[in-house]
């Protein structure tokens, strides 16, 4: 049945030239002059663009910048890139211990929904997922093989280093637990 899915909609790849005027003016509402050209006219290829960045992750930091990147890169390659939706994106680090950590779980359907509702618009020739952590990218796979038909590209944020050596951390944090360290440390 899935793969039924996949051909029957890679037939129906982004075709611009079917919609009409009103969905077109919502997908080409913040786009620049040239680009609603581009878009409008000849096929020039969109990227749909899916970021899990927010202020709250200090893994997604660099993805603040990435779709800026992505949009300049595209450009030079003669194609578009637009921003296609946000999904959010939590931290078993931060929410430990806490309520929301029952979230844990639900947010990666959550992830692959909001991923998948970015991409449903008939406006993209492939996605770029920017997103790390172990609920986050399963929930962006799923909404990229939702959308098997569009090519996918998968960008990490890299590595992030705290600064400490890991042994360093559990040492403060031992000391934390005993009440021997405050949170300066």
């Amino acid at each position: 049945a899935y793969l039924g899915r996949i051909a029957e909609a890679s037939g129906r790849s982004a075709n611009r030239a079917v919609l009409s005027c009103g969905n077109l003016a919502h997908g080409f509402a913040v786009c620049s002059p040239s680009e609603k050209v581009a878009l409008g006219g000849d096929r020039v290829p969109n990227l749909g663009i899916i970021t899990s960045y927010n202020d709250m992750l200090s893994a997604h930091q660099p993805f603040e910048t990435y779709p800026a990147l992505i949009k300049e890169a595209a450009r030079e390659a003669g194609g578009i890139a637009q921003v296609a939706g946000g999904v959010p994106a939590m931290c078993d680090g931060v929410t430990q211990g806490q309520p929301g950590m029952e979230l844990s779980l639900f947010s990666r359907d959550v992830i692959a929904m909001e991923a998948a509702i970015g991409l449903s618009h008939n406006m993209f020739d492939a996605a770029v997922f920017l997103g790390v952590c172990d609920k986050i990218v399963p929930g962006l796979v799923i909404a990229a093989l939702t959308f098997g038909h569009l090519p996918a590209v998968f960008v990490p944020a890299g590595p992030m280093t705290s600064g400490l050596p890991n042994d360093e951390k559990a040492k403060v944090r031992q000391l934390y637990a005993e009440g021997k360290a405050g949170r300066a440390e």
